[in-house]
């Protein structure tokens, strides 16, 4: 009995075989039909094909005969964005503008700096983040390049290139980078600090407590918690055991939600300058 040959180990996720490279791996005609009606392989358009796993985005960039880009692949490659609802795809210039069902799509056009493997759904991570920074709002652009660089999705000595290339008024950005920052709305929070005027450091360790995303003012720290991390009853636990400990050394703990960073900065940001002005009435 004829045993079907595998997939290229070779590709990842996020890159594609043509009819030809399958061929040449021994495929037939009809083990590629058979593998696509069994679910072993997708085929988004003709001649190309993807593993089963390959991402919903991927699957839709391939569809479309783009590059996942910008937002869409850095969320792919888990960089923090503020919002990746429609689908970024790089095409080119004289790319069919091809719909997707249920999805909106944003195109890319601009010429990229790195050139991407010919089988690549993806543009590389440094155009993504190009492509992010101009596409999203500053705090966010922000929050994206602190993670980018935290995760080694970017280099440092990739930001000269990059800042060179990215219009003037994104400049100012670069002097606020913070690579310490393991999270987004650890980004957003800072942001709101240095607003307020406040006198912070990030990442502190303090004894029988354990590390902090923000000791502020010398008294005042501040948890960004997340879903992720804070969500069950053990972490919650976990939580009010180091708070305890932290008030028994003299500090107060504040824990804004993730959601609460993102999407009602106001809030937050109100409810830290209420905070300040008390520590300060009190050093009064």
């Amino acid at each position: 009995m004829r045993t079907t040959p595998d997939m290229p180990t070779a590709l990842s996720a996020a890159s594609f075989s043509r009819r030809s490279d399958l061929r040449r791996r021994g495929w037939t005609d009809r083990d590629l039909a058979r593998a696509v009606v069994e679910g072993r392989l997708l085929r988004p358009r003709a001649g190309a094909y993807l593993r089963p796993d390959a991402p919903a985005d991927v699957v839709d960039a391939c569809r479309l005969g783009g590059r996942l880009a910008c937002v869409s692949e850095l969320a792919r490659l888990g960089v923090f964005v503020l919002e990746h609802v429609d689908l970024h795809l790089h095409v080119h210039e004289h790319a069919a503008q091809r719909k997707v069902a249920g999805r909106s799509v944003r195109r890319h056009w601009s010429r990229l700096r790195r050139e991407p493997h010919p089988r690549s759904i993806s543009v590389e991570a440094f155009d993504a983040v190009l492509q992010a920074v101009r596409c999203q709002p500053a705090r966010a652009a922000l929050a994206t390049l602190d993670s980018a660089l935290h995760l080694a999705v970017l280099r440092h000595d990739d930001l000269d290139e990059l800042f060179r290339v990215l219009p003037r008024r994104h400049r100012v950005l670069r002097k606020l980078i913070d690579s310490r920052a393991e999270s987004g709305p650890e980004t957003l929070v800072r942001l709101m600090l240095r607003t307020l005027g406040a006198t912070f450091d990030i990442q502190v360790d303090i004894p029988g407590v354990g590390r902090v995303d923000f000791v502020v003012d010398g008294w005042l720290i501040v948890e960004c918690d997340s879903k992720a991390f804070h969500s069950s009853w053990d972490d919650q636990r976990r939580d009010r055991s180091r708070d305890q400990q932290a008030a028994a050394r003299g500090y107060a703990t504040y824990r804004p939600i993730a959601e609460d960073i993102m999407w009602s900065p106001e809030a937050v940001q109100t409810a830290l300058a209420g905070l300040l002005q008390i520590g300060g009435r009190r050093r009064a």
